[in-house]
């Protein structure tokens, strides 16, 4: 690994990955100083990555560091990875500071987002909500959006529904905010109870999709009364339309009734 010549790249490349089979500071002070002074790109991102699983706090620092001076997004993307995948405390606080750092490149600062969001903790939960109020750019409002339908939680079910009923949003993010929240789980009531408030026909539309995503049958039998009943044309075609990709075996019977009634 001291050796930087060009014979010796692949051997270091293979080397990097032995010394991260070893736990102990050795091999841990080996790998920090593969992640900052190595010439070959590869095995410094390989470095970042086994410096993840390492879980010492030497290597979280040290990752902490290049998120901050490297000039690489490439590293910088792989080290936000590995932090993600450290079991500490700090891990979570690095990643919360980067993804409000307002000069940091967007697409790293959504990678961030998107890790707090799989890491399913409460006070991570609490941050992208209180961040999302003062977020401008709409990439990481979607992001956030996403980030917190993963977590599983019921009140960021609650807070999606806030978004998709808040007329202070637009469209398309109250539209994203309705897809995840019928992929994260929400029950077939709460999601009956918000198509009821809904005024919007892009909204309702989006709905009816969700609907569709469903596999539960109450979601087939809400998509048969609003072909049959809703008052909007357009709405009932669109039902209509995603009961005929259904594999629900009553579906034939009703959409020939329904196609039928003189």
């Amino acid at each position: 690994m001291a050796r930087r010549d060009e014979a010796s790249r692949c051997l270091r490349r293979k080397a990097i990955f032995l010394i991260s089979q070893h736990q102990g500071a050795e091999s841990e002070s080996m790998l920090l100083t593969a992640a900052g002074s190595d010439p070959d790109k590869e095995v410094r991102e390989n470095a970042v990555f086994w410096l993840g699983q390492s879980g010492g706090e030497h290597a979280i620092s040290a990752l902490d560091s290049i998120l901050r001076s490297s000039g690489d997004d490439e590293i910088k993307e792989k080290a936000i990875f590995a932090i993600s995948q450290h079991n500490s405390p700090r891990s979570n606080v690095i990643l919360r500071d980067y993804a409000q750092r307002a000069d940091a490149p967007l697409e790293l600062r959504e990678n961030a987002i998107f890790w707090l969001g799989q890491g399913g903790q409460a006070e991570n939960g609490d941050f992208l909500r209180a961040i999302y109020k003062t977020t401008k750019e709409k990439e990481l409002k979607d992001k956030i959006i996403f980030a917190l339908s993963q977590g599983g939680r019921r009140e960021s079910g609650k807070w999606l529904a806030e978004i998709v009923t808040d007329q202070n949003e637009d469209v398309e993010t109250r539209k994203s905010a309705l897809f995840w929240l019928g992929q994260s789980g929400s029950s077939m009531t709460e999601l009956f109870t918000l198509y009821e408030r809904l005024t919007d026909p892009e909204l309702r539309d989006q709905m009816i999709f969700v609907y569709s995503q469903r596999s539960e049958k109450a979601a087939t039998d809400k998509l048969i009364e609003i072909a049959k009943t809703d008052k909007d044309r357009e709405i009932r075609k669109k039902a209509l339309f995603w009961l005929s990709q259904s594999k629900d075996p009553r579906v034939a019977d009703i959409l020939e009734a329904i196609l039928t009634k003189p």
